[in-house]
């Protein structure tokens, strides 16, 4: 029964040291501090967000190199959030269509 009770505690202890990193608000070392976020993305981070904060995930993928849909779902189970949300997948900056793309498109 006890060690039950410590397991429990030890779960729930671990659970809530779990925080989540928002990167409006995190410093270089809480960015740092996530796993799979390097000095070097770091950087590139806090340099994108002295243009001004970012709206959503997409923001975030199209201003920061090498954030892509495989890496925002990474960093998003490490911790990292945009506005205190996830990242939900399929939130990718939509590409302007191409002229080409769409005269083909209005060909009946």
């Amino acid at each position: 029964m006890f060690k039950k009770i410590v397991a429990t505690a030890a779960m729930l202890f671990a659970v809530a040291s779990f925080a989540a990193v928002d990167v409006n608000k995190g410093s270089e070392a809480d960015l740092d501090g996530l796993k799979g976020v390097g000095p070097a993305l770091s950087k590139r981070i806090l340099d994108a967000r002295k243009q001004g904060e970012f709206k959503d995930w997409a923001d975030l993928m199209q201003r920061v190199k090498g954030v892509k849909e495989k890496a925002a779902a990474k960093l998003s189970a490490e911790g990292l959030t945009v506005n205190g949300k996830a990242y939900a997948g399929g939130e990718a900056p939509v590409a302007a269509k191409s002229d080409k793309a769409t005269k083909s498109a209005a060909k009946p």
